[in-house]
């Protein structure tokens, strides 16, 4: 199945984590997709699955973060160079998806598959194991602190609403200060239309 590019503040992931299992040839692949924020998290899940599965032959694994090409890496654990890591992230990124980890994890059922049989083996657990996940549409987004005078009160909140932005903390002074998150392709120009209808009468950072 192919899967369209997106725009570069877009991406997928996936709500919760999933399993499939699968045997080849005697030996048992598992495959489990885990939603990921950061590689700290993605470090802390593949410590427990190691715990679970202590007594496994092999646990391959590959991650993606962040929208766009954002940061990856793949780990063989002991396979052959590019049989595990490698096919686990090409299932990753040919569905475009960011913020998830899959770990296979393989039980040696004393056959050898060869180097084509086993990033095959890998690559098939990967993508089933990514197909038994909830999808999640994401975009990236963009805050801004913005700080102005009481009365613009009114134009910014319209503004605000308009550009379909949210405001995730408000405080009070002699001015209104305000965080606002925005998509980030849609940031720029959200900025550019604040000092337009505050005839420049705000601060932005």
């Amino acid at each position: 199945m192919d899967y369209p590019d997106v725009a570069p503040d877009h991406y997928r992931t996936i709500r919760t984590a999933a399993r499939f299992e699968t045997k080849v040839q005697g030996s048992r692949f598992i495959g489990i997709s885990l939603p990921v924020r950061s590689r700290e998290d993605a470090m802390t899940a593949l410590k427990s699955v190691k715990k679970e599965f202590f007594d496994a032959t092999h646990h391959c694994y590959a991650y993606r973060l962040g929208p766009g090409s954002g940061q990856y890496r793949s780990s063989d654990d002991g396979e052959p160079g590019g049989t595990g890591g490698r096919p686990i992230l090409a299932a990753i990124e040919r569905r475009g998806m960011s913020d998830v980890m899959v770990v296979v994890v393989r039980y040696f059922g004393g056959t050898k598959l060869g180097i084509p049989g086993l990033g095959r083996a890998y690559g098939q657990a990967a993508e089933a194991a990514l197909d038994a996940a909830e999808p999640l549409e994401c975009y990236a987004t963009d805050r801004i602190a913005a700080a102005f005078p009481h009365e613009q009160t009114h134009p910014v909140m319209h503004l605000i609403s308009e550009a379909g932005a949210r405001i995730i903390d408000t405080s009070y002074d002699e001015e209104v200060h305000l965080t606002i998150e925005i998509r980030r392709s849609l940031s720029g120009e959200l900025r550019r239309m604040l000092v337009e209808r505050t005839a420049g009468n705000i601060r932005i950072s």
